[in-house]
């Protein structure tokens, strides 16, 4: 990889550590911002941390206007409220405090501010014809890593389905995280969360568009990620493990904004976009069959992965170190208990709905371009069958 041209982009400010909150009133006055629209969703709300940020703001004399109806899996009609709310009050920056939902609905409202039009008139790559407001993200949980990417995903009610809007203009001008906000997380979302989190840092570590810059970031998130999440899921006061939980959600963010991702996020859409499955619970279910399915064609790069996992490759032939990537999930996986099949999910799902999973997961074409082993329909339809 070394030899290899590559480009790579972070534009976020990032300020990282206990209590780093406390400066969102500071840097909203810095970049110019008065009227604040303050993006979020009712479970934030009730663990306090919305007024948190609203105090921090009222401290500076910033006058603040809450949306606070982000659901999961947020729909278009949200992002399309939320941008209407920002233009009719005529605010001027942006802020998302949330997991991956509230930031990407409030990405998505910072350019529906400025640019006429729906969000569905956007999802896709590079649609949107001109900057938004200024935003400032502020990650509550350790997973998604919205707050340094230039995505934001959103459903569909017709066509059936989740798209992202991809556009440089929706990177954050300022990423704020604070572990002490993720602490408020209960023990099923910090796992599935944190699952959402492995699988950014593996694929991007895998991706055929990784780089040598991506691969130290997600090798690294990869590790501390692996040997911080038991310890989040079993004690979420443990601030140690939130903080690294964090880092290692940040650093995948940053490697998945240039790497991309692979066959795990393209097999995991259809569950989010036709059954409403969390995003994390999708992914992390994907993503050891997909590591399966791919090992044949990164074997040292898989065997990394089980390293940096914790699983002893010394001595062993390169096939069965690359293996043991594949055991450290699976063993992590059942360690905090997420689902690890598909009837698992309790969503109704069957093997007569998998053509309908293959044809929408197949229309999710850069992740898997990036895949790193072509995947077909007729493998898809193997790994759901698998998966089940």
């Amino acid at each position: 990889m070394a030899n290899k041209s590559f480009s790579f982009k972070i534009i976020p400010e990032i300020i990282f550590g206990r209590g780093a909150v406390e400066k969102v009133g500071q840097e909203s006055r810095k970049r110019g911002g008065s009227k604040i629209l303050l993006i979020s969703d009712e479970g934030v709300a009730k663990a306090g941390l919305l007024e948190k940020v609203r105090q921090s703001l009222f401290k500076e004399k910033l006058e603040v206007i809450v949306f606070d109806k982000v659901e999961p899996e947020p729909w278009v009609e949200t992002a399309d409220e939320a941008g209407k709310m920002a233009r009719q009050e005529n605010c001027n920056l942006v802020i998302g405090l949330g997991g991956g939902s509230a930031m990407d609905v409030a990405k998505a409202a910072s350019v529906l501010a400025t640019n006429e039009g729906k969000a569905s008139d956007y999802q896709g790559l590079d649609k949107v014809p001109e900057p938004g407001l200024p935003k400032i993200m502020i990650p509550t949980t350790a997973g998604t890593g919205s707050e340094v990417t230039f995505t934001a995903v959103l459903s569909n009610k017709e066509p059936k389905g989740k798209g992202g809007i991809n556009s440089p203009y929706l990177f954050p001008e300022l990423a704020i995280l604070d572990p002490l906000l993720t602490l408020s997380m209960p023990p099923p979302v910090t796992a599935s969360i944190g699952m959402d989190a492995l699988t950014h840092a593996i694929e991007a570590y895998t991706s055929l568009q990784a780089s040598t810059i991506s691969d130290a970031l997600a090798l690294k998130a990869t590790e501390l990620i692996a040997h911080n999440l038991s310890q989040a899921v079993a004690d979420g006061q443990n601030a140690d493990a939130r903080e690294n939980m964090l880092m290692g959600s940040l650093l995948a963010g940053m490697a998945l904004a240039n790497a991309g991702v692979t066959a795990a996020h393209a097999l995991a859409y259809p569950l989010g976009g036709l059954y409403r499955i969390g995003h994390g619970v999708a992914n992390g279910l994907m993503l050891p069959y997909i590591m399966e399915f791919n090992l044949e064609s990164s074997l040292k790069k898989f065997a990394k992965i089980a390293e940096a996992m914790g699983e002893e490759t010394r001595d062993l032939p390169l096939k069965e170190a690359a293996k043991r990537s594949v055991i450290a999930v699976n063993k992590l996986s059942r360690e905090i208990k997420v689902p690890r099949r598909l009837r698992e999910l309790k969503a109704g799902i069957a093997e007569s709905n998998f053509p309908e999973m293959v044809t929408s997961a197949m229309k999710v074409t850069r992740p898997l371009e990036n895949n790193p082993r072509k995947l077909a329909e007729e493998d898809a339809m193997a790994i759901y069958k698998l998966a089940f």
